[in-house]
C-alpha cells in the first residue's frame, strides 16, 4: 500500500513540475474541442401524437381488426411519401430559396430520414419531425396531420364514388345481356313449349306432374277407403226405422235420444273411427242404455207405429254422395296428369335434344340473373355508404398531443459536450506531462535510484531555494492558478452562451 502512495506522489510530483505544459496540452485540447463543438448544427424535435379509429356507418360494414392494422401500415407509409414530402417542403419554411422543382425534390428527400410515423397501442401515432429550428419543425409536424386529414377522409370519398361508378358500367352491360337471354327464352318457350302443360323447363313439368300424380294417388285412395267404409254402414243401416206416425202421434225423448246418438256414431265411423276408439266406445254404451230406455218407452198419441225414414241412413246417405264425388273428381285429375305427362314425354321422345338446349337456356339465364342480382344488392349497398359518407366520416381522427414547440435543441447536448471537452483537455494536459516524463530517465526519490542502479544510496541533498527564487515560484503559481482558473471561467461562459441560444431560439 505504501509502494502504490509512493507511485502516486511521484507521478503527481512529475506532472507537477511539467504542469506549464499540461496546462498548455489542455488549452489547446480545449480550444479545438468547443470549436468543434461550436460547429455542430442544432436539431429540434418537434412531437405530435393523434388517434385513428376506423369505422362505419353501416351495420355490415365494420372494419376488421386486421383491416384496420392494414389501414394504419398503410397510412404511416404513404404519409412519407415523396408526393407528401414535397407538399410539406412547398408548405412550411423549407421552401425559403427553393427556385426549381429539383431544389422542391432534393429537400424532400433530406426530410425523409427527419420524419417519423410511429404506430402505438390503441391506434394512435406519434409524429416526430427533426429540424434546424424548433419553428420549422413544428411546421413541419403540423403541415403532416393537415396531409393525413385532407388525403385520406377526401380520397376515401372519391374512391367510394370511383367504384360507384364502375358497378353502374357493369349493371347497365349485365342488365342488356339479360334482356337478351330473357328474349331468346321466351322465344324459345313460345316455339317449342306453347303447347305443352305446366311451366318452367321440361324437367320442371315432368317433375311436377309426377308430384301432382303421386298426391292425387294418395288422395284418391284415401277417398276410395272412406266411401268403401260408408257403402259398408248404409248396407247394415236399415232406410227406415218404426215409429209413430204424423197422424198417429210422435216418439217420446227416449228415441230422440237414441236416433241422436245413432247419428253421432255414425259420424264416428265416416270419419273412420274403429272400434277401439274411445269416442266409438263411450257412444256404444250410451247406445246401449239409450235403447233400453227407448224400447219401454210408449209412444205418444196412439198405440199404432207407422214406418219413418231413418236419420241415420239419410246422413250416411249424404256422407255417400260427397265421397262419390270426391273420388269421381280425383279421377278425372289423375286422368288428366297421365295425359301432360303421354304429351311431355311424347315431345321428349320427338326430339331428345330439346330438353337439353332448354335446360342451356335456362341454364345461362339464371347464372346472369344471379349475377344481375349481386350487382344491385353491391351497388345500393355502396349507394348508401357514399351518401352516409357525406354526413359523417370512415376514419375517426383526433390530435391527442399537438405539434410541441421543441425550447432545446434535441442534438447535440452542448452542455455536455462541453462538459466532456473539459475534462479530456485536463486529462490530456496530465497525460501529456506525464508521459514525457516517463521519456526522460530521472530518479525523483532515493529508493527508485538504488532499486535502478542497484547500489546502496547513502544520502540525498535537499535543494536549497533562495528568496528571490521563492519570489519568481510564488509568481510562475500565480500564474498557472490564473491559467487553470481562465479554463474553467471560459468553459461557464461557454455554457451561459450556449443557454442564451437556446433561450433566443425559443
Amino acid at each position: 500500500m505504501n509502494g502504490l502512495y509512493d507511485e502516486l506522489r511521484i507521478a503527481i510530483h512529475a506532472v507537477w513540475r511539467r504542469r506549464w505544459l499540461a496546462l498548455a496540452v489542455a488549452w489547446a485540447i480545449a480550444i479545438l474541442g468547443w470549436l468543434a463543438v461550436s460547429q455542430m448544427p442544432n436539431r429540434y424535435e418537434s412531437r405530435a401524437r393523434v388517434f385513428v379509429q376506423f369505422s362505419s356507418v353501416l351495420p355490415d360494414g365494420t372494419a376488421s381488426p386486421t383491416d384496420q392494422q392494414q389501414q394504419l401500415d398503410s397510412i404511416r407509409q404513404t404519409l412519407v411519401s415523396a408526393v407528401n414530402l414535397e407538399k410539406v417542403v412547398r408548405g412550411t419554411d423549407l421552401a425559403n430559396g427553393a427556385a426549381t422543382p429539383q431544389d422542391v425534390a432534393d429537400r424532400a428527400a433530406g426530410l425523409q430520414g427527419a420524419i417519423k410515423v410511429d404506430a402505438q397501442q390503441n391506434n394512435l401515432f406519434q409524429i416526430t419531425a427533426t429540424a434546424s429550428s424548433p419553428k420549422l419543425a413544428q411546421q413541419i409536424v403540423q403541415k403532416l396531420i393537415g396531409i393525413f386529414v385532407d388525403q385520406n377522409l377526401s380520397d376515401d370519398r372519391n374512391d367510394t364514388q370511383a367504384r360507384l361508378r364502375f358497378l353502374d358500367g357493369q349493371v347497365d352491360q349485365l342488365q342488356r345481356r339479360l334482356q337478351d337471354a330473357d328474349a331468346k327464352r321466351s322465344a324459345f318457350e313460345t316455339q317449342y313449349l306453347g303447347s305443352l302443360p305446366g311451366t318452367g323447363s321440361m324437367q320442371d313439368r315432368v317433375a311436377a306432374a309426377r308430384a301432382q300424380m303421386a298426391q292425387v294417388d294418395s288422395d284418391l285412395a284415401a277417398a276410395q277407403t272412406s266411401l268403401a267404409a260408408i257403402n259398408g254402414q248404409m248396407a247394415g243401416t236399415q232406410a227406415t226405422v218404426a215409429g209413430a206416425g204424423a197422424a198417429a202421434g210422435v216418439a217420446g225423448p227416449a228415441r230422440a235420444r237414441l236416433a241422436a246418438i245413432q247419428g253421432q256414431l255414425a259420424d264416428a265411423r265416416a270419419k273412420g273411427y274403429t272400434d277401439n276408439h274411445p269416442d266409438v266406445v263411450a257412444l256404444k254404451a250410451q247406445l246401449g242404455q239409450a235403447q233400453a230406455a227407448a224400447a219401454r218407452e210408449p209412444l205418444v198419441g196412439g198405440a199404432a207405429a207407422a214406418a219413418q225414414a231413418n236419420p241415420v241412413f239419410a246422413s250416411l246417405k249424404s256422407i255417400q254422395a260427397d265421397k262419390q264425388a270426391q273420388v269421381a273428381a280425383l279421377s278425372m285429375r289423375k286422368q288428366q296428369l297421365q295425359h301432360d305427362l303421354a304429351t311431355i314425354n311424347a315431345k321428349l321422345s320427338g326430339d331428345p335434344a330439346f330438353a337439353a338446349e332448354q335446360g342451356q337456356i335456362d341454364r345461362d339465364y339464371q347464372v346472369m340473373k344471379d349475377q344481375y342480382d349481386k350487382l344491385l344488392s353491391d351497388r345500393e349497398n355502396l349507394r348508401v355508404q357514399a351518401q352516409a359518407q357525406t354526413q359523417s366520416d370512415s376514419i375517426r381522427f383526433k390530435v391527442i398531443d399537438p405539434a410541441t414547440a421543441p425550447r432545446t435543441p434535441a442534438a447535440p447536448n452542448r452542455p455536455l459536450l462541453l462538459t466532456g471537452v473539459l475534462l479530456v483537455a485536463l486529462g490530456g494536459g496530465a497525460g501529456a506531462a506525464f508521459a514525457l516524463s516517463q521519456l526522460r530517465t530521472t530518479y525523483p526519490t532515493a529508493q527508485k535510484l538504488e532499486r535502478a542502479t542497484g547500489l546502496p544510496v547513502i544520502g540525498s541533498v535537499s535543494k536549497m531555494v533562495s528568496d528571490a527564487e521563492r519570489a519568481l515560484d510564488r509568481r510562475k503559481l500565480h500564474l498557472f492558478v490564473a491559467g487553470a482558473g481562465a479554463i474553467v471561467v471560459a468553459y461557464v461562459g461557454l455554457l451561459g452562451v450556449e443557454m442564451v441560444m437556446r433561450g433566443l431560439a425559443a
